[in-house]
């Protein structure tokens, strides 16, 4: 099991105890088809929705496990429709639309289960009247509003190079007066362009680059092998090609991986870091890698960058040279569907792009 999926399994498995015993036999219904993480966004849902019940005095029940099923039977459109307003109107403004949207669906998925699959001794549903049926949940965004939000935030062309090369060369001209952050830099500055240059040549998540193992890496096929998100099948790694221009920045950092980073010789992780106070190299985390980027966007005059904007630029620019199948593919989506946000560009880049001429 890759290192994310592994974690939010153990995460999952902490909360799970914690839910009323039917929340618990949907989780382990789910388990073979959905990933850790999927579920433990689920459990997060209902912990939520379940808070909000016992605020609201509709259960007596004094903790979440002790909720009983004939709760969730008598509850109306009106109280559904009231925790949708609690939602939307939490000061912090943690709640999108997205969020709420799935949210909704999380309580939907689990009163289904509950209503139409689960059964009781004398095999009739578990929960008898399912409020949920009831409730609309409209799509919150659609490809063409993606590609709008996107418009402008996204490296162009000779941009990627540009900001491969300010890692390179031209940060530590910016904060040559801060002597921890040249430090930094010059420690870990091959790691730092290859991570981002894999990326811009590969189009993969950050959750793909933090499972990357030393195994994984082909360098003579140009290919990278990785848990595709979504995939259940811990067994297989998908083949992801990355460009020529990865090659030289790779080879870099595997000369001083070892080296520079001391690792434990079962640390088979691709990019390490090590930590304060700490002399061996382990797994870079998720965040690790993302600060590194915005740390670097931020001094490129892009502040608004980030890996996963990193992963939609080098996908614009494939798109222009390929299809949308291929495009789909390369970055690893389950349906074409997500793809088309790259359909939707701005119309300068698609004038500009019925123009190109290979040289």
């Amino acid at each position: 099991m890759n290192v994310i999926k592994l974690k939010d399994r153990q995460e999952l498995d902490k909360r799970v105890p914690a839910m009323p015993w039917y929340v618990e036999q949907f989780i382990n219904y789910k388990l073979p088809d959905l990933s850790p993480s999927s579920l433990l966004e689920y459990v997060r849902d209902y912990e939520t929705f379940f808070s909000w019940l016992m605020a609201e005095g509709l259960t007596e029940a004094a903790a979440w496990r002790d909720i009983p099923i004939e709760v969730l039977e008598k509850l109306r459109m009106e109280n559904i429709n009231t925790y949708r307003m609690y939602l939307s109107s939490k000061k912090d403004g943690a709640n999108t639309r997205t969020t709420i949207s799935r949210k909704l669906s999380s309580l939907r998925s689990l009163f289904h289960y509950l209503s139409q699959i689960a059964e009781d001794e004398d095999y009739y549903p578990l929960l008898k009247r399912n409020v949920m049926a009831k409730v609309e949940i409209k799509r919150t965004h659609k490809p063409k509003d993606t590609a709008a939000k996107l418009e402008g935030k996204l490296l162009q062309e000779k941009e990627i190079l540009e900001f491969i090369d300010y890692i390179q060369s031209g940060y530590p001209q910016d904060v040559c007066n801060n002597k921890q952050a040249l430090y930094s830099y010059e420690l870990n500055k091959v790691r730092d362009v290859c991570i981002v240059s894999l990326v811009l040549n590969t189009g993969l998540r950050v959750s793909e680059v933090v499972n990357l193992s030393i195994d994984d890496l082909d360098l003579k096929k140009k290919l990278v092998y990785v848990f595709r998100k979504g995939k259940n099948d811990e067994t297989f790694k998908t083949p992801v090609y990355f460009r020529q221009e990865a090659v030289e920045s790779l080879t870099a950092y595997l000369e001083i991986r070892s080296l520079r980073y001391a690792p434990d010789k079962k640390e088979k992780a691709l990019f390490l870091a090590v930590a304060n106070g700490s002399k061996e190299g382990k797994r870079m985390t998720k965040r690790a890698i993302q600060e590194m980027v915005i740390k670097y966007a931020k001094y490129f005059g892009k502040p608004y960058l980030s890996v996963h904007k990193l992963r939609h630029s080098f996908a614009t620019d494939y798109y222009l040279r390929n299809d949308i199948y291929k495009t789909q593919e390369q970055l690893g989506h389950a349906s074409p569907e997500t793809t088309q946000i790259y359909a939707h560009l701005t119309d300068k880049t698609m004038a500009e792009a019925i123009d190109r001429r290979e040289p």
